[in-house]
């Protein structure tokens, strides 16, 4: 009960009211069909978008109930917008399912809180952790203890529209941030409406590979100190680069919310180059009606490289059973299934990149033409600050970040600040 009065306290009646309010009618639910009589009826949230919804429903239910005749699977795809709220009013109200797709950055957070399962001392933890890669099992990770299994694994790479590309001298990306500035001023005179395709966003997601590349640093190794290196002479020369793109208008208008939006972007001809996860190629690739083609149409290549390296941000999602799980056990059993080589294959179809080492290795999922350049890029990607606190500091940079693109902070002041706030939060 410790959990449930201190979350309670920490939330208005306002939030919950809204969150509750939110989960009524969002999203899609696959409704178990036939009699459940005798069967165990497991509650499973998630955040698939339509293609990989299509193969959890047709592929991926009927091959795990098959095997598990005992269980049965009660899919909900939720919406995203909100998703945080509604998770939180679940746990507070008794409400929560018994296991949900859980955005790996909100893994530590929630294990704080006490609203998951320690899964690390459960049967067959083990095996599993020794099937995955290292990386993505670390993101489940809060202090000594492992609060989910990863299901799927992602990151981004650099995307480039072929057409741009070539009027501005390149037939293949660019290898450099250098490079990348000269090719992106090239393009601009040649009539590109914005060359570096930086989303915008209260997040610091889309435009760490950047800031990372260029040499900056969030935390210390331990994560246990923002001071000295969030504001460091690196980052903040990260961060001042950055902002010299967005003054010389090399930066697309997306960087502060401007439009197009960033596929539109590049599919219209008007950006030189976006970063994205292979979503971008799965759902283009299967757009029906669509002129554009993706693969015929764009040039892959890694984050450029600058002071930092090549360097990307590691994405994804953790299996997650919460504390209150009406049947935890069962949960358990399908946590462990779907990270296993023939669940993680059929989900690959999509895109969608394993977490198991074996699947991802197939000789079909590599077969994909864009897959590779995702898994190299995955060889030197970060994860972002596995803390509890992670979700407030994040807005906290993001929102100085934003400040200094708009010219409102310089990059010091806006990094000093953010690394003093972000400390006191830790403290």
């Amino acid at each position: 009960m410790k959990f449930y009065k201190s979350l309670i306290a920490g939330i208005s009646l306002s939030t919950l009211l809204f969150a509750t309010a939110c989960s009524g009618g969002s999203g899609s639910s696959e409704e178990t069909t036939g009699s459940s009589k005798g069967k165990v009826v497991v509650e499973y949230w998630h955040t698939y978008g339509e293609r990989e919804e299509e193969v959890l429903v047709k592929k991926i239910k009927p091959l795990f109930e098959k095997e598990h005749p005992n269980i049965q699977l009660k899919l909900t795809r939720m919406p995203t917008e909100g998703l945080k709220q509604q998770v939180i009013a679940g746990v507070s109200g008794d409400a929560a399912p018994d296991l949900m797709r859980m955005d790996i950055g909100w893994v530590p957070e929630f294990a704080k809180m006490g609203a998951l399962q320690d899964v690390s001392k459960l049967e067959g933890f083990d095996k599993v952790k020794s099937n995955v890669f290292e990386a993505p099992m670390s993101t489940a990770k809060y202090e000594d203890n492992y609060y989910g299994v990863p299901v799927n694994t992602n990151t981004k790479v650099a995307i480039y529209n072929k057409e741009l590309l070539e009027k501005a001298g390149l037939k293949e990306a660019p290898k450099t941030m250098k490079e990348l500035v000269q090719v992106a001023k090239k393009a601009k005179e040649s009539g590109a409406k914005g060359s570096i395709g930086i989303a915008a966003s209260k997040e610091t997601w889309p435009w760490l590979p950047y800031f990372w590349s260029l040499g900056g640093k969030l935390s210390n190794e331990k994560h246990t100190k923002f001071e000295g290196y969030l504001n460091s002479p690196e980052s903040i020369a990260a961060v001042e680069e950055i902002a010299k793109w967005h003054k010389e208008k090399l930066t697309t208008p997306t960087l502060l919310g401007g439009e197009p939006g960033t596929w539109d972007g590049i599919k219209n001809n008007e950006y030189l180059m976006i970063d994205d996860g292979p979503w971008f190629y799965d759902i283009l690739t299967n757009e029906k009606g669509s002129k554009f083609k993706p693969l015929e149409q764009t040039i892959r290549g890694l984050i450029p490289e600058g002071k930092g390296g090549s360097r990307s941000v590691i994405g994804g999602e953790d299996l997650v059973i919460f504390s209150n799980a009406k049947h935890p056990k069962e949960a358990w059993t399908f946590a462990k299934w779907m990270t296993t080589e023939e669940p993680q294959k059929i989900m690959s179809e999509t895109g969608l990149i394993p977490a198991n080492k074996v699947a991802a290795n197939d000789p079909k999922f590599l077969e994909i033409p864009y897959v590779k350049d995702y898994v190299k890029q995955l060889e030197t990607a970060e994860p972002r600050v596995p803390i509890a606190q992670w979700s407030e500091i994040d807005t906290i940079i993001a929102l100085n970040f934003e400040k200094v693109m708009r010219g409102k902070m310089t990059a010091k002041a806006a990094m000093d600040d953010a690394a003093k706030k972000s400390d006191a939060l830790l403290k």
